[in-house]
């Protein structure tokens, strides 16, 4: 096992090798949350959206298909990231200081956006478009993004603790992940998000 210090904790890493290649990659992160739900935004373009906010490492503000976004395969990467920078901006402004970490302050807001929607692969249980710094779009599914997603769904009440999520990025490339166990941190449920690719 690997003991790896992240800025939002200690993440632990397993590996099998298979001659002198990794075979795969094990890692165990850190206590994840919804912090918040059915929040909205008003879009310039796009209108009326609801979100929720979920911590996975990051704060995460996780847009579902819904009557104003149809789904991640309805747009193009260049289009979501230029959505994404509007809307971050707003949702910051609309709801400031209201993402803290209770145990690091110096955690705070929401920096990324997941937007989600039709799996490519009829195996895959969700899929997204994870936007991050000033102008990306990630490839794989996300570690940060995933342990958000899981989060929101067990919090919904539509994940289980060790049920299987095959977790598919906006290019296809996917991460096995499940939760492992839920945690209370400062008076607030958490879940240990277990991811593998």
């Amino acid at each position: 096992i690997i003991k790896m210090e992240t800025p939002a904790g200690l993440v632990l890493i397993k590996y099998k090798m298979k001659g002198d290649k990794v075979a795969w990659v094990q890692l165990r992160n850190v206590a994840s949350y919804l912090a918040a739900e059915n929040l909205s935004v008003e879009c310039p373009t796009l209108g009326l959206l609801t979100f929720d906010v979920a911590y996975g490492g990051n704060f995460y503000a996780i847009i579902d298909p819904q009557d104003n976004f149809s789904g991640v395969q309805d747009f193009t990467a260049t289009r979501l990231i230029d959505l994404s920078q509007t809307i971050r901006v707003l949702i910051n402004k609309k709801y400031p200081n209201q993402f803290i970490h209770p145990e690091n302050e110096t955690i705070k807001d929401v920096s990324h956006l997941q937007w989600t929607g039709t799996p490519i692969d009829k195996n895959s249980h969700g899929r997204n478009a994870v936007f991050y710094g000033n102008k990306a779009i990630d490839r794989s599914p996300c570690g940060t993004g995933t342990s958000a997603r899981l989060a929101q769904l067990y919090a919904k009440g539509k994940l289980k603790i060790g049920q299987s999520f095959i977790h598919e990025s906006y290019i296809g490339s996917t991460f096995t992940s499940a939760i492992e166990e839920e945690k209370i941190i400062a008076g607030n449920k958490t879940s240990i998000p277990r991811i593998k690719a």
